[in-house]
């Protein structure tokens, strides 16, 4: 376990295994670096044909002759310095966490590049240690890398910086990555393992842990409360189904919360209108949205900001099978209204709908979903974007900016109300495919016919969630995405108006 301090005393006097020194494009010193007498680092670094750029590191043993009390120093850039964004060192740091993971103790001046954003530099730096350093290996019956020694990880400070913020910064850097952390476990786990069942036990070890309030329905109670899309999806599976409710009380009952929701579909085979076998491999990652309200829901409760956020967590197994839906088939979602299955493969947006008619019920403020929901959203956007529609601008503007701080992107798309037509049903209220154009579109469309008039956001999250290549602060596999803006957001919207 990983103890992380802050510290404003001078580099030079540092007693740690590494002292992670920044340099700029150039390369160009960063803090701490002109403390180091002995050596010329820069032209060190350079003579290694290293400029500067995010990322590229070089480890410089004392031997004696550097003026430092550190055991070695590791020189990372971390870019230009006149175009340096608080996520250049969350990437930066998260590019050497796993080389700083084999060392008893490490101290950095990573944040100082940054002097004018104490707090959010601090926080990036300690979270892109943490993401960084994460690897899941739960599996593996031997490892090549050996085991983990950072025992502590000390940021350097300016003594004029307010130290009560900044080491608030770092606490909640601690917990969000640990958050972050705990989704991407429930991603990559296979889905053998985490069924909507277990997925639903995970979620009240965590609640009971953290101190959320926890429900789980079965399918019994499901079937009574008429929650048709989740039963429907998740007919064809020998798991039922479950739906995962969650509080949290931060503020005066009187105060309406905030909803969440996610799609926890724990296994999509696409049901009768099966993927190909190629579709199906990383399917395990369908319940990304799911995971990561459970993510947020960990850090909020550990945060505790004054806000009541509730969520109502949808999850089935898609599976083909002589009981499963067929294309044709008419459900009853929760409140009453009526789908028309016509692709068995658009199953998120039957379980979302359930959950969102549902959190409709309770008057909420406002009401998010997330959701790995459409490879159109993929085409539009790529990998590294999600997609956000919206019913309410404000809302929109403010989890692209929460998403934009955290340095998890995302995207407005249209949620074009002329094509509401394409989802009309012969003989049901709405079915659940469009054409094959505008695909994210349509999808959204069958959502925001749950919510009523509460102000509602969907993040189409499908391409950044899981990724089949490494990153700056993650491995392959899940990502996290979008816990951070998730919880950005419910802090920001805590803050006294």
């Amino acid at each position: 376990m990983t103890t992380f301090a802050y510290a404003s005393q001078p580099p030079a006097t540092v007693r740690a295994d590494v002292l992670v020194l920044p340099v700029f494009e150039g390369p160009e010193p960063g803090p701490g670096v002109r403390d180091v007498k002995g050596v010329d680092l820069v032209a060190l670094y350079r003579d290694a044909a290293l400029t500067g750029k995010r990322g590229e590191h070089l480890l410089v043993p004392n031997t004696g002759n550097l003026g430092v009390a550190a055991s070695s120093v590791l020189l990372l850039g971390v870019g230009k310095k006149a175009d340096l964004k608080v996520d250049d060192l969350r990437r930066a740091a998260g590019k050497v966490a796993r080389q700083l993971v084999k060392r008893a103790s490490v101290a950095t001046t990573l944040p100082q590049v940054l002097g004018r954003q104490p707090a959010e530099a601090v926080q990036a730096v300690v979270e892109g240690q943490i993401l960084g350093a994460y690897r899941f290996d739960r599996y593996k019956t031997s490892s090549e890398e050996g085991p983990d020694r950072l025992e502590t990880f000390t940021v350097l400070g300016s003594p004029r910086w307010d130290a009560r913020t900044v080491k608030a910064a770092v606490a909640r850097a601690e917990v969000v990555a640990a958050s972050v952390c705990f989704t991407r476990d429930l991603v990559n786990t296979p889905a053998r393992d985490l069924t909507p069942a277990a997925l639903a036990e995970a979620a009240r070890a965590m609640a009971e842990e953290v101190g959320l309030e926890v429900r789980i329905w079965d399918e019994r109670e499901l079937e009574e409360g008429g929650f048709g899309g989740i039963l429907g999806v998740g007919q064809g599976s020998v798991n039922p189904p479950r739906l995962i409710e969650l509080a949290y009380r931060g503020a005066a009952a009187s105060q309406p919360p905030i909803a969440l929701t996610g799609k926890g579909i724990s296994f999509d085979s696409g049901g009768l209108s099966i993927k190909t076998s190629e579709g199906m491999e990383t399917m395990k990652d369908d319940m990304g949205g799911a995971a990561a309200v459970l993510g947020a829901m960990r850090a909020i409760a550990v945060l505790k900001p004054r806000i009541n956020v509730i969520a109502a967590i949808p999850s089935a197994e898609n599976m083909p099978s002589g009981s499963a839906t067929r294309p044709g088939d008419v459900l009853r979602h929760r409140g009453g209204k009526t789908s028309e299955v016509l692709n068995t493969d658009a199953e998120g947006r039957l379980v979302l709908a359930d959950a969102l008619a549902y959190l409709a019920e309770k008057r909420p403020r406002v009401i998010l979903d997330a959701a790995t929901l459409t490879g159109a959203c993929m085409v539009a956007l790529g990998e590294e974007l999600w997609g956000l529609f919206t019913t309410d601008r404000s809302l929109g503007r403010a989890l692209l900016a929460a998403g934009e701080a955290a340095g998890e992107p995302g995207w407005e798309l249209p949620l074009h109300r002329p094509y509401r037509k394409l989802i009309d049903s012969e003989v049901a209220d709405v079915k659940n495919v469009g054409k094959r154009y505008g695909g994210a579109i349509t999808a959204a469309l069958f959502l925001a016919e749950f919510v009523g008039d509460v102000p509602w956001a969907h993040l189409d999250i499908a391409g950044p969630a899981f990724t089949d290549s490494a990153g700056d602060y993650w491995p392959k596999g899940a990502t996290g995405v979008p816990v951070r803006t998730l919880v950005g957001y419910l802090l920001e919207q805590a803050k006294p108006r």
